[in-house]
């Protein structure tokens, strides 16, 4: 992986870490959130994908078409988010200096116009949209894969990191808290999501479209102050 060396890896490790695990738990809570009001509302997850391919799997065997291609754009949305962030990223590779304002600004507007088009088919399929730029944001991270949308790679790679420390072997410990911040996250964004479309409906999208509106514009106006190492 096209990181420092291993003793300047290790001290920049030392002090960044945290900071990607809060802003990862607040990315993982803004996907928990969306997904959460899309399954209270309308039953279909949107921040994975694993669901939605069952759910067209049923549709064909049942020749449910309305269904179906609700879900086809569902899966396309989010294809398409995934397209348009690693265009304007270039890399799936967590690193400082990248356009992640854009990306989050881009995914703030998405939402936006979801909460304004739900019901309707076309408001799933840009929260899956939303989704699928957010998740493409990074994927690695000093070994690890990273999912910011989804918690069951994490859960798998947390169960793993527990299987190999029962058997003695070292686990650095600044994985595991990383992975349990980002299904914290999840979680606890899952619970607010539930929470506001019960008393909001789907305007409660609005919610994480300012929370990444808001990081994007913190995020370009760090970076327009100046380099930082």
């Amino acid at each position: 992986m096209p990181y420092a060396s291993s003793d300047a890896a290790r001290r920049v490790l030392a002090h960044e870490w945290r900071w990607v695990a809060a802003g990862g738990a607040a990315l993982a809570a803004i996907a928990g959130f969306v997904n959460a009001s899309l399954l209270s509302t309308f039953q279909v997850p949107v921040s994975h994908m694993t669901g939605a391919v069952s759910r067209l799997s049923r549709d064909v065997a049942t020749a449910n078409a309305a269904d179906l291609w609700t879900v086809l754009g569902l899966l396309a949305g989010f294809a398409v988010g995934a397209v348009v962030s690693g265009a304007v990223l270039g890399d799936a590779t967590l690193r400082p200096g990248r356009r992640y304002g854009l990306v989050l600004l881009a995914e703030g507007a998405v939402l936006t116009a979801a909460a304004a088009l739900l019901p309707a088919s076309g408001g799933v399929a840009l929260a899956a949209l939303a989704c699928g730029l957010q998740n493409a944001m990074a994927s690695s991270y000093y070994g690890l894969v990273l999912r910011t949308t989804h918690v069951t790679g994490l859960i798998t790679d947390l169960g793993v990191m527990l299987g190999q420390r029962l058997r003695g072997r070292p686990v650095p410990r600044w994985k595991a808290l990383l992975l349990g911040a980002l299904v914290g996250g999840f979680f606890a964004g899952g619970i607010g999501g539930a929470a506001a479309v019960a008393r909001m409906g789907p305007a409660a999208l609005t919610i994480p479209a300012v929370a990444c509106v808001a990081g994007g514009g913190a995020y370009l106006a760090r970076r327009l102050r100046g380099p930082r190492r």
